[in-house]
């Protein structure tokens, strides 16, 4: 689908707000554990959402077959990969698990191709998804072999979150009749539900020591900018120009990311992750098409 000029910017605005909640998570998992982390940023995101549906007078969704849809689209687009993500991040660079995030268009043509009816995968894409999954060879590396476990774990934790994006990107092809507000609310009430009882099981949140003023702030911006308002951006481009575009905010998050995460985080990054987010990044603009069709026009019409 097409993509309006002021799609566009919400769409680079979207990655700076995503790309900044990598930072928080690292910055957030020096105090907190993973559980508690997803579970706190649920909560406070849909705190913050529920009055703006209430005072906006929007419609909740009615009876339990409305909101099926949203318990599958909180698994694949919050708990699955929210949780996932905050295990790998302790293995792992923020500016690591975004490249491997970048993934998720890969994931979201693949799974559309095997689940939506009729549709059909140009050559362009199938070379774009082959070069991306060699994209990925390259991110593991050494580490696929040498034996460096933790390593390993945390980059296939953040693979299998990319391809759980992947499928919130073909399920949330629903939701498009939906206003955005009431998607982004709906999804997160269900998911908070949802991790509740995890969190408490297995972090016992209340004998935690009380975290500093930094991991409060994060945990607020993470909750309020990179959740509840980056999902209101998320379902507005994905109402207006579908899944697929919708996840090209992985195209631009990646070098973002590994700045913020050295500049604040005082992470380093490895040659080959840039090689491989190089090969990803070729891949998704494969995928996407427009660049080399505008390439191809303009050197037919030379």
């Amino acid at each position: 689908m097409p993509m309006s000029l002021s799609t566009w910017l919400l769409l680079a605005l979207l990655s700076l707000v995503w790309s900044a909640a990598f930072i928080f998570v690292g910055i957030i998992l020096r105090e907190v554990p993973p559980l508690t982390l997803v579970f706190c940023r649920l909560a406070l995101s849909a705190l913050f959402l529920v009055p703006a549906v209430m005072w906006m007078r929007l419609a909740w969704p009615n009876g339990l077959a409305a909101w099926w849809p949203f318990v599958v689209m909180s698994l694949f687009n919050n708990v699955i990969p929210f949780t996932l993500l905050a295990y790998g991040q302790r293995e792992i660079a923020s500016g690591l698990a975004s490249v491997i995030v970048a993934t998720t268009p890969l994931w979201t043509v693949l799974l559309t191709r095997v689940f939506v009816p009729g549709d059909r995968i140009a050559p362009m894409r199938v070379v774009g998804l082959v070069f991306g999954i060699a994209g990925v060879g390259v991110l593991f590396g050494p580490e696929a072999l040498t034996g460096k476990q933790t390593t390993l774990a945390g980059m296939a934790l953040a693979l299998i979150g990319a391809m759980s994006y992947g499928c919130a990107g073909v399920w949330g092809a629903r939701f498009r009749g939906v206003p955005p507000v009431v998607s982004s609310c709906c999804q997160l009430l269900c998911s908070t539900l949802i991790v509740a009882p995890m969190a408490l099981l297995i972090d016992a949140p209340w004998r935690l020591p009380m975290p500093g003023a930094a991991t409060i702030s994060s945990l607020v911006a993470l909750a309020v900018l990179s959740t509840s308002l980056a999902y209101i951006m998320f379902y507005r481009v994905m109402a207006s120009s579908g899944g697929t575009n919708a996840m090209l905010v992985t195209l631009i998050m990646p070098p973002l990311t590994i700045v913020l995460g050295i500049a604040v985080l005082g992470e380093t990054f490895a040659a080959r992750y840039a090689y491989g987010a190089a090969m990803i990044a070729l891949a998704l603009v494969m995928i996407d098409g427009r660049l080399p069709k505008a390439i191809y026009r303009r050197v037919r019409s030379a």
